[in-house]
């Protein structure tokens, strides 16, 4: 997940920005039931299908924002899987996992959602500057980032062990790499933890960290046979471990379904609309119910990030 550092500005007393638009796949219409009329946004998602407004769960958005109709999103593509641009060349068409399950919340919501590039160190403090009313694309909730913006988690990713097919030395959880000769990316979060976590935990058999420049290249240095695992964001190794079919496999921990330290992934919302990060997070509550979240991780190959309650602010550092 993106733990580059978000840049924080001076608090900004501005109100969210009202800014119009709709999405080139949503409809809207109106729809009552106990507390008045409310609105109705319905989006096709691809591999999901439509998905409409709940009206009980649109009641949740405070009355300016509903009556406004539409949310603004910050994000900085390309970040695949989570955000990226639809077509090349264009920056004001997007897809990816963020994309879908925001428009599709939203759309719970009996609202749309326009999407808008910006660099990702200026994520944060547009929000906090009244920008935008929200940003997406594959951000870590951190408790730095707290201190001006309120998240939805709706996953959560940590660190994925990728071993040799057959996984030879057995390994089931972090506590098996003491004493093995394991490969990280240079400068990364598994270098750093692993480091502290063979100094606590691994007495007299410590992890030999063998570091890359990329990825890529800790991975081939298992396949040639100069280390036995790869540790790297679990989220990224899906999609090496398939690639990779009959050379290496990821390995499944039934005690850590989402990486060792996984740490959640949010959609943020300025800290003062508590109320609106609220209503996003019953929303998205709802479509992990209904199976509309499992069947968007599946189009983008997420299913190991998933969690079965969305919740709010649950960082982990």
């Amino acid at each position: 997940m993106r733990t580059r550092q978000l840049a924080l500005a001076t608090m900004a007393t501005a109100l969210l920005a009202v800014t119009a638009g709709c999405d080139g796949n949503s409809s809207s219409s109106t729809a009552a039931g106990s507390g008045g009329e409310v609105p109705t946004v319905t989006v096709t998602v691809e591999g999901v299908g439509p998905v409409s407004t709940d009206a009980n769960l649109a009641r949740k958005v405070p009355a300016d924002l509903r009556g406004r109709g539409t949310v603004t999103v910050a994000t900085n593509a390309p970040y695949e899987p989570f955000i990226d641009f639809r077509q090349e060349g264009r920056t004001d068409e997007f897809k990816g996992l963020d994309y879908d399950l925001f428009l599709a919340a939203s759309a719970r919501l009996g609202l749309k959602a326009t999407f808008t590039q910006q660099p990702f160190d200026g994520l944060v403090p547009g929000l906090q500057a009244g920008k935008y009313d929200a940003i997406a694309g594959g951000i870590t909730d951190k408790r730095e980032r707290q201190q001006v913006a309120t998240f939805v988690d709706y996953s959560a990713s940590g660190t994925g062990f990728l071993v040799r097919t057959g996984n030879p030395l057995g390994v089931k959880a972090v506590a098996d790499l003491c004493g093995h000769k394991v490969a990280v990316q240079k400068a990364s979060n598994q270098a750093k933890n692993l480091t502290a976590y063979s100094a606590s935990s691994c007495a007299g058999k410590a992890i030999e960290i063998k570091e890359y420049p990329e990825n890529p290249q800790a991975v081939q240095a298992l396949i040639a046979g100069n280390v036995e695992v790869v540790a790297a964001t679990k989220v990224n190794l899906v999609d090496t471990a398939d690639t990779l079919a009959g050379k290496a496999d990821l390995v499944e921990d039934p005690a850590a379904p989402n990486g060792w330290l996984a740490s959640p992934n949010g959609f943020g919302f300025l800290k003062g609309e508590k109320d609106v990060a609220e209503a996003y997070r019953a929303a998205v509550q709802s479509l992990i119910d209904d199976g509309s979240y499992a069947k968007i991780l599946t189009r983008w190959k997420q299913n190991p990030i998933a969690v079965k309650q969305a919740t709010i602010d649950q960082a982990i550092d």
